[in-house]
């Protein structure tokens, strides 16, 4: 029910977005956590998030708790398959991330529907994502990128790729996915773009075949020098796809500002720019003292 955490530890399949999708149809909140993770990482979420219950694929997956689910054991035809009637509000808790915090020890950062919604709602302007958009969940969905890319596939209507963990660690797997699938829309790291770019110029064996189906390229999660991009224009044009960097953090719910590029954008900016506020949204520019800052500064 509402208000309630639900502890899933799931591998990068579609098991993992049923699961999301059946935690919040319950009214409660998913806490994601990697499998990958190291066991005393994932004790520490575990005890802090106090989750009602844990969801893991397997036994193996070194569940800390009494109350857990293991999806290799469980007949799941004996289980209702009406919706449950709960209400949720705009301001339950949706799912709860853990980041590293100041200190290294995990903090959870929770996070409300209504935060989700505005979120799209505000970006929706910018990109008109539709019902005929492929994304793909490339990132941890431990990670709040997966967010974006999990909820901008579905809340649009569009079709989410899964992409599996040795795929997405494969940039000419990766490439050749995203030709196959048709997908329209990919969010990316600077660093995994980097890799992608290295095999769109043929550096993992040969030149790719086909064509890519690429609306929008959408950077986050790092730090993007906009200069690194000259590679990818030299080959692509600046609308097909459109590149856009953008930032924001865990408690903003992904991203804030947002930054269209085009190449010669790209060659004229030097070091992180990170655009202007999204929509709904304003930025304050402090200096070391907390202090705004004259503007052009």
């Amino acid at each position: 029910g509402p208000e309630k955490r639900v502890a899933l530890i799931l591998p990068r399949t579609t098991d993992l977005v049923v699961g999301v999708l059946a935690v919040l149809k319950s009214g409660a909140a998913y806490v994601p956590i990697d499998p990958g993770q190291p066991v005393d990482r994932v004790d520490q979420i575990v005890e802090d998030a106090r989750p009602v219950h844990v969801v893991a694929s397997t036994r193996e997956a070194g569940v800390p708790g009494p109350v857990a689910t293991f999806l290799d054991e469980v007949d799941l035809a004996g289980y209702d398959s009406e919706a449950p009637a709960v209400a949720v509000a705009p301001d339950n808790a949706a799912y709860v991330i853990y980041t590293s915090g100041s200190t290294g020890r995990p903090k959870g950062v929770v996070v409300t529907h209504q935060n989700v919604v505005r979120l799209l709602d505000s970006t929706d302007g910018l990109f008109g994502f539709g019902a005929d958009d492929v994304w793909t969940l490339f990132h941890s969905y431990a990670f709040d990128f997966s967010v974006w890319e999990l909820w901008g596939a579905l809340l649009y209507g569009g079709r989410l790729v899964v992409v599996p963990f040795a795929t997405s660690r494969s940039p000419r797997e990766f490439l050749d996915l995203l030709r196959a699938e048709g997908v329209t829309v990919l969010n990316q790291t600077p660093s995994a773009f980097n890799q992608l770019m290295m095999a769109d110029r043929g550096e993992f064996g040969g030149a790719p075949a086909g064509e890519l189906a690429l609306r929008y390229v959408i950077f986050g999660g790092e730090a993007l020098d906009p200069g690194t991009l000259a590679d990818w224009y030299a080959r692509h044009p600046d609308d097909a796809p459109v590149l856009v960097n953008m930032y924001g953090i865990t408690e903003t719910t992904v991203h804030v500002t947002q930054l269209p590029l085009d190449h010669g954008s790209a060659a004229a900016y030097r070091g992180s720019v990170i655009g202007t506020a999204m929509a709904d949204l304003r930025v304050h520019l402090l200096d070391e003292a907390m202090r705004p800052v004259p503007p052009r500064v």
